[in-house]
């Protein structure tokens, strides 16, 4: 049952190409389907995501150094020159019912790591759970960690439920 007082905040980790994405797309869609409100941030550390093109207004506006907002009537995208906490960011989300965080490891998250074909131990201090696929064999998992499904995100979500980190909304 989830306590609809709080925010729930949750992370994942894993390799390149271990299914990172795709699996937070589904849970977002399973959760915004049963009428919660999702947000999602994407950790870029090697700050080469591209947000707008070069020649529009709002590039020629972030070239000038400052922080731009572009308003929209279905969004708005902010262009800042510095980073953002958690805290930071949760505010400026507003009222939400899950934040799901891809990457940030040294984040104080519950966080799931995702793995397909081969684990990777540098990820597990920083995590609570594993999901995989059956290219895993459970015979190599840590028994510390809970062990999830990766092709099962019901399961998943039951996991965020019991898990997540809980902030009052």
């Amino acid at each position: 049952m989830i306590n609809t007082e709080n925010k729930l905040l949750v992370a994942f980790t894993g390799p390149s190409n271990s299914g990172k994405t795709s699996l937070i797309v589904k849970i977002s869609n399973i959760l915004q389907d049963r009428a919660f409100k999702v947000c999602i941030i994407k950790h870029d550390p090697k700050d080469k995501a591209i947000f707008d093109y070069k020649g529009k207004d709002s590039d020629k506006f972030s070239q000038t150094g400052a922080n731009v907002a572009v308003v929209s009537p279905n969004r708005t995208t902010v262009f800042k020159k510095n980073t953002s906490s958690i805290d930071d960011i949760c505010e400026m989300f507003g009222n939400f019912d899950y934040l799901l965080v891809e990457g940030l490891k040294t984040l104080d998250l519950p966080r799931i790591a995702i793995f397909r074909n081969k684990l990777d131990e540098k990820y597990f201090e920083f995590s609570k759970a594993i999901a995989h696929d059956d290219t895993i064999k459970n015979k190599d998992l840590p028994l510390h960690l809970d062990s999830l499904d990766l092709n099962n995100p019901e399961q998943i979500i039951d996991w965020i439920n019991i898990n997540a980190k809980r902030v009052k909304k």
